[in-house]
């Protein structure tokens, strides 16, 4: 998965390029540009060739949060979530259609692995080829397996993209946050990566020999 981690990272890049002055400086706050980042790299690896469905499903995610937030916030009121008022119907209108997209993504997805037609590259493919694994050991054996059903999976890809997104950005700005106030690894980083690297993007190859990345120095901020 890493290639589509360099290519969220490098979209990123590029966009913090035009963000700054023709003197190739400027300010800008990372923490909304890092959960962007995290978001990207998150649906890449959960969804693949589904990447915009995904991109589409943690849009209307968001949205969901925001109104379940605002629930959270009020009185609560025991029933109150069955009333007609503004929000409610907005809340369930999303569940439906976030469902409704992940069901014909994952029904798409199962009769191209079926047939063969797509590769086991991303997450969403994994949980799928274990639905039909533990399928196929039942019906030759009759034996019982820990069963993966379609609303496991639903709500698995709901959870990569919660779990995953906030944890991951403060990781990222943390870390950014304690190379600033050590410039000297900054630099000794910087340079064990064009070194290692060149003007080529990491690969799995090139991140196995970062040795000053992977020193307790860098290791003791997670």
């Amino acid at each position: 998965m890493i290639p589509g981690f360099s290519i969220s990272c490098n979209l990123m890049i590029e966009r913090w390029k035009k963000m700054t002055s023709d003197n190739e400086t400027g300010e800008l706050d990372i923490w909304p540009e890092l959960q962007k980042l995290t978001a990207d790299i998150i649906l890449r690896a959960a969804f693949g060739s589904s990447y915009e469905e995904g991109k589409k499903m943690s849009g209307l995610q968001k949205e969901l949060i925001t109104l379940v937030i605002e629930a959270m916030q009020t009185i609560y009121i025991p029933g109150f979530r069955f009333l007609p008022t503004k929000n409610n119907p907005k809340r369930n209108k999303l569940v439906k259609e976030i469902t409704s997209i992940m069901k014909d993504l994952i029904q798409r997805r199962q009769n191209a692995i079926r047939s063969e037609q797509s590769k086991v590259d991303d997450i969403l493919s994994l949980l799928l080829q274990r639905t039909e694994e533990n399928s196929m050991t039942q019906n030759t054996n009759g034996t019982k397996s820990a069963e993966i059903t379609i609303e496991e999976v639903i709500e698995e890809c709901k959870q990569f993209y919660l779990a995953g997104q906030e944890t991951t950005t403060s990781l990222i700005t943390w870390t950014i946050i304690i190379l600033c106030m050590h410039p000297d690894w900054q630099q000794r980083a910087r340079e064990e990566v064009l070194q290692v690297c060149g003007k080529k993007d990491p690969d799995f190859e090139a991140i196995s020999h970062l040795k000053t990345i992977s020193c307790p120095f860098f290791t003791s901020f997670y």
